[in-house]
């Protein structure tokens, strides 16, 4: 793990302020047994120093080994062995201490189950409070890799349904524009040089998460100045957009999927001309759009084909903010509405 306890400076704070408070609970408990302060003080400073080392070992082994399976059984072993280490070890040292022998090997036998005890609870704390930190930081390093993978995937989902939708619109502004070099030379020449612009702006808005419904709304003229040369005077557009509209914010080229789901079922269907509005407002915490056009229920039934521009416009809002609900379609006598709702954060 790239982060330990110990390398964190909170837990060294910690650590060495509980080490010292047990130190000295033990020096007063030895004063009070009748021990001169400083053989009280040596005693204490040194089988307290064996057994902070013994608790570093276990929180060294449990930071390259944190078993998933019999863990109790691994976590009791490892504690049993480091405190039979610290006492045997403890013992020998403590012995050799410049104390009247006799006295201080009676006062080792009398104090040995207190000792033992002290010893053994403190290990199994602080093994337990490692294995505590071991086990949340490896939960916080996998769900950040789980966020990072959810989010390269969504990512990448973005991008194919974005990639889907534009070559469609691109077949059909060539085979306009071919269809134009013949009769119209002229405007054949202003709609492909339209296109570069409008392909030039989407390249740049390629890597923008989020646009002002403004430079959305510029971007998206550049479209309808395409359709409107194939299409002339049949295609009219109306935009209704308020100031605190214009401000907010939203996913960049969400709305051409949208225009071109209503020119298509507005206007191939038809002979006559045909206005697509687009009303943006401010409702709340959240930017409403509605885009509307004129269709025929029966010829739209017929005709209505895959529907995939509305549904990846409703699966990347979904990605994006994750909430349902954000696009919603409804059909009012001979006009089909569809109106996205994006939220609007602080």
């Amino acid at each position: 793990m790239a982060t330990t306890s110990v390398s964190t400076r909170t837990y060294r704070l910690l650590m060495a302020g509980g080490w010292c408070l047990w130190a000295s609970v033990q020096v007063w408990v030895l004063w009070l047994f009748g021990w001169p302060l400083p053989a009280a003080m040596a005693d204490s400073l040194l089988s307290n120093a064996l057994l902070a080392l013994a608790g570093l070992a276990i929180a060294t082994s449990l930071r390259f080994y944190l078993p998933t399976a019999n863990r109790l059984v691994y976590l009791s072993g490892l504690t049993a062995f480091m405190w039979l280490f610290w006492f045997v070890v403890c013992k020998s040292a403590l012995l050799l201490l410049p104390y009247q022998a006799a006295d201080y090997q009676q006062f080792w036998t009398q104090s040995t189950p207190l000792r033992m005890v002290a010893g053994l609870l403190l290990l199994a704390s602080y093994t337990l409070i490692h294995v505590l930190w071991y086990s949340l930081r490896q939960q916080h390093e996998e769900e950040e890799r789980r966020h990072e993978m959810e989010r390269l995937a969504r990512e990448a989902e973005l991008y194919h349904l974005r990639e889907q939708l534009h070559p469609h619109f691109l077949f059909n502004s060539l085979n306009s524009i071919n269809a134009l070099i013949g009769s119209r030379p002229e405007q054949a020449r202003h709609m492909t040089q339209q296109l570069a612009d409008f392909l030039r702006g989407t390249l740049r808005k390629e890597h923008q998460q989020r646009i002002s419904l403004q430079e959305e709304l510029q971007h998206l003229e550049l479209y309808l100045a395409i359709e409107k040369v194939r299409f002339g005077h049949r295609l009219q557009t109306q935009v209704s957009c308020t100031d605190e509209a214009a401000t907010a914010l939203l996913p960049a080229m969400l709305l051409q999927p949208v225009v071109e789901n209503a020119i298509k079922f507005g206007l191939y269907d038809t002979t006559g001309d045909i206005c697509i509005r687009i009303d943006a407002v401010v409702e709340g915490h959240r930017l409403q759009i509605k885009v509307s056009n004129p269709y025929d229920a029966a010829t739209a039934a017929q005709n209505k084909g895959t529907g995939f521009g509305l549904k990846s416009i409703e699966r990347r809002l979904y990605l994006l903010f994750a909430q349902s609900g954000l696009l919603q379609t409804s059909a009012d006598g001979q006009t089909f509405t569809t109106t996205i709702f994006i939220p609007q954060f602080a």
